[in-house]
């Protein structure tokens, strides 16, 4: 069976896990979790995509990325992993298989989606027990000292739907009820 083709949107942000092989604990040591994190940010400034949020965990990378126009989801994740492997096994003289093949992507639909998926990045750490606060984890972009990107304006809306205008229907002299408070 083929491995199914990732979608990319011109514009899109997508949020993406991706392992390493065999769930090993590839990015506990800290020299690796370095080269990943620089690996990442010279693609960036390379300008194949924007980041906007990353957690290095011990066995898995979550990132919150946006595609140049030219680059596609894939590619964008190809040169992460290919470059951080090639980096890996230069600096360290290691030849292991870094990452297991593939990657799980959601594409970003709204505002209120982008702010659940870099709440989930930043807390991963915490909610691993690896850290107590977002900002101790030093493979994060919770405590990068590098400037990330910010969100594209899409994602600083409200959703589309919210901003609909209220049509007004019934009769002008009826009142509304109070909302009942269902806490009791």
């Amino acid at each position: 069976m083929a491995t199914p083709r990732h979608r990319t949107a011109a514009g899109s942000s997508y949020f993406v896990t991706t392992k390493c092989r065999q769930g090993k604990h590839v990015f506990q040591v800290p020299q690796i979790a370095e080269i990943l994190v620089q690996i990442m940010f010279r693609y960036r400034e390379r300008k194949f995509y924007l980041l906007h949020e990353f957690v290095v965990m011990p066995d898995h990378l979550h990132l919150l990325l946006t595609p140049s126009a030219t680059t596609s989801l894939e590619k964008a994740v190809q040169l992460i992993k290919g470059g951080s492997s090639h980096e890996i096994h230069e600096q360290r003289d290691q030849r292991m298989e870094i990452w297991q093949e593939g990657f799980h992507d959601r594409t970003i639909r709204d505002a209120c989606d982008w702010r659940v998926k870099a709440e989930y990045i930043r807390m991963n750490p915490v909610r691993a027990k690896l850290s107590t606060n977002p900002e101790d984890w030093l493979y994060s972009s919770a405590s990068c000292p590098q400037a990330l990107d910010p969100a594209p304006h899409r994602y600083l809306e409200i959703a589309s739907g919210a901003k609909a205008p209220v049509a007004q229907i019934g009769t002008p002299a009826l009142k509304l009820r109070p909302l009942k408070d269902h806490r009791a």
